[in-house]
């Protein structure tokens, strides 16, 4: 248990004066306690019940380190389950086991997946997850990128949950862990597949803690990784750096003897890095080693292809920002978690770079609020409410600080029964389902080392022993429509009838017409079960 100075560390507002030790404001000095009539409810009141909520939560680090060990808790036990169910898919949970596997045993991250001898690094520029490799070499699997995910993401509870309890009281910094490690931008990330985000949320959780400490050099250097996880993420580094720039501006107007230049320099050196950095990832290094000898998604942002100005493109740029009413809801399912009162800081426009290319991109999937682009937005936006109830106590009263987070707390607890997060408590999560535990049966008559073709999501059954491709790849004019086989015969072919990515990356009919092929050219059916077909090639090892 801790201490009574660590639960009121740096909280000096979170017990209104008077009120100390839950005394009743209503009581008369005079008349003594007062005694309620006999209408009157004899429940205790909220002056009562803070303190007493205050003195059983424990002190920052205490309940820092609770609410992340029980994060990573439900992380990994939903995502186990997920997997289990077979939930994820090729896309995107084979591809990154494919590429930390080649990490793994000392080889460049070639993703058969994405297509014949592609490397991963010209699709994003992610070097960070060959982190990722010692573990995986130790425990091989793709539960292991799995667990991974999970404790990365439970690792960003800790600095915010630390933080709110020093800054706005214990009450805030429980029920602000609490709504970062369930919110639904955690949720939808972390239970499905494994994505290259994960090291960005912690990231952005330490250094946007450190720019609420005003600690200029730690926020820069936690935020510099943020090139090594994803091409796009500079900007954000940018924005830190112009964070740390812009209040460093601030104090030197103020107080030019009392704060020194090296901040302001400081800030101005991560913006041009960041800047810079993601520009030379767009421009030079994912071109280089994509095989198509460019960036693949200059086409979902505006006017497509290669990026170019004009005015003439400005304007439609501007209105997608806002349509279709899909963005809308997004931008809701960002704020309210913070009760709407976290906008009011202006480190909420630290995610503005984020989310100012997935507005104006033409993927659907980049503003649903269902999707893991989301789970870096998390810290941000409740580092901007952690800093307005420090900051700013006079504007949220105790009475508006507790409906704030009384409203907080509620969005999260509906949030997380509509979100994954709710599989604990469905019977149906723990059970295997019978055409989960007949792919497995298929799948385990492949042999390890095989080349095998594989439905979307029957690949993560077969990434961490085979080199595994889609089904439905092949050779000819049109690879939407391929004529041939692939170059590199596989030895085996395994597809699934009933998967439900029936569009993208394999589409139906797609997967028929190689189905087809393989057949005409004496590829041998040794079994097909509940819609599972297995085909063999005839001098295929066995």
């Amino acid at each position: 248990m801790a201490t009574a100075a660590e639960r009121t560390e740096g909280t000096p507002e979170a017990i209104p004066p008077g009120q100390a030790g839950g005394a009743d404001p209503d009581a008369s000095p005079e008349s003594g306690p007062r005694i309620p009539g006999p209408r009157e409810s004899v429940e205790p009141r909220p002056g009562r019940l803070l303190p007493a909520l205050r003195d059983r939560i424990p002190g920052p680090r205490p309940l820092a380190w609770s609410l992340t060990a029980a994060c990573f808790a439900l992380y990994t036990v939903v995502a186990l389950l997920r997997h289990r169910q077979m939930l994820n898919a090729g896309y995107d949970l084979g591809i990154f086991e494919q590429a930390i596997r080649a990490y793994a045993h000392g080889r460049a991250p070639v993703v058969e997946l994405k297509g014949p001898g592609f490397n991963l690094l010209g699709d994003h520029f992610h070097p960070i997850l060959v982190l990722v490799a010692p573990v995986y070499r130790l425990f091989p699997g793709a539960t292991t990128l799995l667990v991974v995910q999970a404790a990365l993401m439970a690792l960003a509870c800790y600095p915010l949950t630390r933080w709110a309890h020093r800054a706005a009281g214990p009450v805030a910094g429980l029920v602000i862990g609490c709504g970062m490690g369930a919110s639904w931008g955690i949720a939808t990330a972390v239970t499905k597949d494994f994505h290259e985000i994960c090291f960005a949320v912690p990231l952005l959780a330490f250094a946007v803690t450190a720019l609420g400490h005003r600690r200029w050099g730690a926020a820069v250097a936690w935020a510099a990784p943020l090139l090594l996880v994803k091409e796009d993420l500079g900007l954000t580094l940018a924005a830190i750096g112009g964070y740390v720039a812009w209040q460093a501006a601030r104090d030197r107007r103020a107080a030019p003897a009392h704060h020194p230049r090296w901040p302001l320099f400081l800030g101005i050196g991560a913006m041009v890095a960041g800047v810079a950095g993601t520009a030379l990832e767009m421009l030079v290094l994912l071109p280089a080693m994509n095989p198509h000898g460019g960036f693949d998604y200059w086409q979902q942002l505006p006017g497509g292809g290669a990026p170019s100005g004009g005015a003439a493109g400005l304007a439609p740029a501007v209105l997608r920002l806002f349509w279709p009413p899909m963005k809308w809801l997004l931008l809701f399912m960002l704020a309210a978690p913070v009760a709407f009162l976290g906008l009011r800081s202006p480190l909420v426009l630290l995610t503005l770079p984020t989310l100012g290319w997935r507005l104006i991109a033409g993927n659907e999937h980049y503003w649903q609020p269902n999707f893991h682009y989301n789970a870096a937005l998390m810290p941000l936006v409740f580092a901007g409410l952690i800093d307005v109830l420090h900051r700013r106590p006079e504007l949220f009263p105790g009475r508006l600080r507790r409906r704030a987070l009384a409203f907080s707390a509620t969005f999260t607890l509906i949030t997380a029964a509509v979100y994954p997060f709710h599989d604990l408590v469905l019977p149906s999560a723990w059970r295997t389902p019978a055409h989960v535990r007949t792919a497995e049966r298929v799948a385990a008559r492949i042999p390890d080392g095989v080349r095998v073709a594989s439905s979307n999501r029957l690949a993560p059954m077969l990434t961490g022993r085979t080199t595994v491709s889609l089904v439905c790849f092949g050779t000819g004019g049109d690879p939407a429509a391929p004529t041939g086989l692939p170059r590199a015969l596989p030895d085996w072919v395994i597809s699934d009838r009933h998967d439900p990515t029936v569009k993208t990356p394999c589409p139906a009919a797609g997967t028929a017409r190689m189905l087809g092929l393989y057949r005409a050219h004496g590829y041998r059916q040794i079994t097909e079960e509940d819609g599972i077909v297995l085909l063999k090639r005839p001098s295929a090892p066995s």
